[in-house]
């Protein structure tokens, strides 16, 4: 697995934590870093992770707005916490890092969703990052 893939994951968790359990970001940053800090093979992920996080959080408005206005019949309170997290994760790579081609951030989203979300998950996120990428 990849740098860029773990730090996917590690992002998707905290932002999965906060919005289940409502611990504060800033928090679970706090605890992330200091993990990385005790695991030296952990800083390369933890920093994109880190960057994944903060972006989402200077953008959440207009991140959720995409999610609301590209998933057909879903609401954001009605989609599964797991998949607003890879969304809002995917999301973020599409519009606000030049770094990452679309069909990459597409197809990391796509996947996690596969392994860690339910059998309908890929398909629904694929569809919506698809109209988004498309915009």
């Amino acid at each position: 697995m990849s740098a860029r893939t773990k730090a996917r994951k590690r992002a998707m968790d905290i932002l999965f934590a906060s919005d289940v359990r409502g611990t504060p970001i800033p928090e679970l940053l706090g605890q992330e870093a200091e993990r990385a800090a005790d695991e030296p093979d952990r800083a390369a992920s933890w920093r994109y992770a880190r960057e994944i996080v903060l972006g989402v959080i200077e953008h959440a408005d207009e991140i959720d707005g995409y999610i609301v206005e590209t998933a057909r019949d879903w609401t954001l309170e009605r989609m599964p916490a797991l998949d607003r997290s890879i969304l809002r994760v995917a999301i973020w790579e599409l519009k606000y890092n030049d770094e990452i081609p679309a069909a990459v951030a597409i197809t990391e989203a796509v996947s996690a969703a596969g392994e860690y979300s339910t059998d309908a998950s890929g398909k629904f996120i694929h569809g919506v990052l698809g109209r988004i990428s498309e915009q």
